[in-house]
């Protein structure tokens, strides 16, 4: 069904390549939505303060951050002794999404950006706050950490 999509979407337009700050400004105080490539769906608003509420494969997120480099989107979950992080590239094509992954290019899920918060994803979640040490790092530089998980 994933591959499906991604064929439609790419006969429907022209795919591009988004960058950092185009991936902040579609992706900041809004919900990206979909599912991975395993037909699992997750659903996240993306504040601005970094945190990212919503659900992964039906689980509640309650300590999810994000933050973007020059040319991917990152989050990461759990206290820095055994923190989590994934990075991604953002392709769009049309209204379509794909998020891959960024260190081998395989794609992991297909989304949709849906604006604000729809879904009230905030008003679910508990009190959390990012800490931003991703902030600085280029994805290159956390490979090891990634390739890890």
């Amino acid at each position: 069904m994933l591959l499906g999509l991604c064929a439609s979407a790419s006969g429907a337009s022209a795919v591009e390549r988004l960058t950092g700050q185009q991936i902040r400004q579609l992706f900041d105080g809004n919900t990206v939505a979909g599912r991975y490539n395993n037909g699992l769906p997750f659903s996240e608003y993306h504040h601005q303060d970094g945190r990212a509420t919503g659900h992964n494969r039906h689980v509640q997120n309650t300590d999810a951050c994000w933050t973007t480099t020059d040319d991917a989107v990152c989050y990461y979950y759990g206290p820095f002794e055994s923190r989590r992080t994934y990075c991604f590239s953002v392709e769009r094509s049309g209204s379509l999404y794909v998020l891959k992954t960024y260190r081998t290019g395989r794609i992991n899920a297909i989304a949709t950006i849906q604006p604000g918060d729809p879904e009230k994803h905030a008003e679910k979640a508990p009190a959390w706050h990012c800490d931003g040490l991703i902030s600085q790092a280029q994805p290159p530089a956390l490979s090891s950490r990634i390739a890890a998980r």
